[in-house]
């Protein structure tokens, strides 16, 4: 037997074993295929927020909600979680999942009622990483 260690994956590697997960998890879940999701809000053609995640049987799984520096304060951010969630319930989900950093929104999400999971501390050195 041999392993091999490596910091750089060649995209080969990573599709193998991206693959195999994808085929054995096919085989255990009822509901394999995430549906992605993305909400924008662009001026003149050009993205200044969105809101980037997928949902997957029950779950709304938000992945990145970000909103330009000369709109934030203005409520975008607010529209984009509200825009996802309502698709997320004409999709039939009952649930959502993301997580966030210290230093990002912690505060934004509990606001419109998502609840701490747990902390990651020490992530990736001294930060938090919270999860709802």
């Amino acid at each position: 037997m041999e392993f091999e260690i490596t910091d750089k994956i060649p995209s080969k590697d990573k599709n193998s074993i991206l693959n195999g997960l994808v085929e054995y998890n096919s085989s255990k879940l009822s509901n394999l295929e995430p549906v992605e999701l993305g909400v924008y809000y662009k001026v003149d053609g050009k993205v200044k927020a969105g809101l980037i995640g997928n949902t997957h049987g029950n779950w709304l799984q938000i992945n990145i909600l970000w909103v330009s520096d000369e709109l934030r304060g203005y409520g975008v951010g607010s529209k984009l979680l509200a825009a996802a969630e309502q698709e997320a319930l004409n999709r039939n989900c009952k649930y959502s999942i993301l997580y966030t950093s210290e230093f990002q929104a912690p505060g934004f999400y509990v606001k419109y009622g998502y609840q701490e999971a747990f902390v990651l501390n020490n992530f990736p050195l001294t930060g938090q990483r919270y999860y709802y």
